[in-house]
């Protein structure tokens, strides 16, 4: 109780180093209006001097500063002293603190979402549970919530060293330089903090409650986008290939956590993921090619922008074969090779528009294009998932048959 009291006299405190700047300093409801009427009448030799802007109202107290020229230490200490006494005689909490300490919560909240780049990393745990759908014996909720949980952690705390090492060069483009740690919402140690934390808990979940192949695949995915991806932006365009590989990474994890291995249909998943990439980030990148190269990154529609637009183009003719994979390898029916064609050609009309007259328009229907593309060829691949339980002609159930009556008369024996 004394610990609570002299930790809210010291808001107090400050309330009235704000009363001397003509501020609202103390809000009191119900029963504590009329205590605190009481003991400023005893104790106080003046009241405010604004008596007309309503000095005690319906729902709080407003103690504003006498006159321009009274700020007295006398005055400061009874104040002071009478507000000690409503605490200690009420166990009153101010409703300022309560206030701040909630509104401290929610900025928190905000500033740790911006600097995990939120709706990115949706997206990205997206295509990781896909991954996993898509896996053979994909039955395990635990383990699916498990994979989830570590992969979200993982690319937070990518996206938070991503942040930390981009603070000069986000501060000079028009997108990025309102990012928290770029406008001191959050200090560089906090923020390193709180990606070594995450980065080191989602490996951890991944490890022991997944398995340590996909632990691998994320502390890899953490380390190629922080310490390859991240430094090669501003020396080579390859660093585009390097990040369409860090995109590709999580579906494979999906995968890796449900099988405890990368057969052939993680890597189509991983395929389909990689050559997406292209036409949404160089579609994306088109309207950003002046900051880009204000802040001295070495991307494609800076210094090729034909290449940028080919490129693109390229990756999203390479889709078609991807998605005719699939159901050549049993993931899905064949239906969904007719169904992924439709959606295929919808994006490659776009990147074709986009290859034969590059313009700020042609960009932005090919990156709307993309953010549709992926969630509803995803879903066309899940919806379409073929039975891979175990399957038997006559011939090998024959032979189980053989092999199953021998046991039984080896154990009558």
């Amino acid at each position: 109780m004394a610990q609570q009291v002299k930790n809210t006299n010291i808001i107090w405190r400050q309330y009235f180093i704000k009363f001397c700047h003509r501020e609202r300093v103390v809000l009191v409801k119900g029963q504590q209006r009329r205590n605190i009427q009481s003991l400023w009448d005893k104790g106080a030799n003046t009241k405010p001097s604004n008596s007309n802007s309503s000095f005690f109202d319906k729902n709080a107290v407003v103690i504003e500063k006498i006159s321009p020229g009274v700020s007295s230490f006398t005055g400061f200490r009874v104040r002071l002293s009478l507000l000690r006494k409503i605490i200690s005689l009420n166990n009153y909490t101010p409703i300022r603190q309560k206030q701040s300490l909630v509104s401290d919560l929610i900025r928190l909240i905000r500033v740790y979402r911006d600097l995990t780049k939120a709706k990115l990393a949706a997206l990205v745990i997206l295509t990781t549970m896909c991954g996993y759908a898509m896996a053979p014996m994909a039955t395990d909720l635990k383990c699916l919530f498990a994979t989830t949980a570590g992969t979200g952690l993982c690319v937070a705390s990518a996206n938070a060293i991503n942040q930390l090492l981009e603070i000069p060069y986000d501060a000079q483009m028009l997108r990025t330089r309102n990012r928290v740690l770029v406008r001191n919402a959050i200090s560089p140690i906090h923020a390193f903090s709180f990606g070594t934390l995450t980065g080191m808990t989602g490996v951890g979940i991944l490890s022991t409650m997944v398995n340590p192949l996909t632990a691998i695949l994320g502390a890899s995915n953490i380390l190629l986008y922080t310490c390859v991806y991240t430094p090669m932006k501003r020396k080579t365009i390859a660093n585009t290939w390097i990040g369409a590989i860090v995109g590709a990474i999580p579906p494979m994890m999906g995968w890796a956590a449900c099988t405890n291995n990368l057969e052939l249909g993680a890597w189509i998943l991983g395929g389909i993921l990689y050559a997406w990439q292209f036409p949404h980030f160089n579609a994306l990148a088109w309207n950003m090619r002046s900051d880009y190269s204000k802040a001295g990154y070495r991307m494609m529609v800076v210094t090729n922008p034909l290449l940028n637009s080919r490129v693109s183009l390229r990756y999203t003719l390479a889709l078609f074969p991807l998605s005719y994979i699939a159901p050549y390898i049993g993931m899905t029916t064949w239906w969904f090779a007719l169904d992924s064609s439709l959606i295929n050609c919808v994006l490659l009309l776009s990147a074709y528009r986009f290859w034969k007259d590059s313009n700020d328009k042609s960009a932005r229907d090919l990156f709307f294009a993309s953010l549709v593309h992926l969630p509803v060829i995803l879903a066309l691949m899940m919806a379409h998932k073929k039975d891979q339980g175990i399957t038997m002609n006559n011939d090998l159930l024959e032979v189980d048959e053989k092999e199953l009556e021998e046991v039984l008369l080896e154990l009558e024996s």
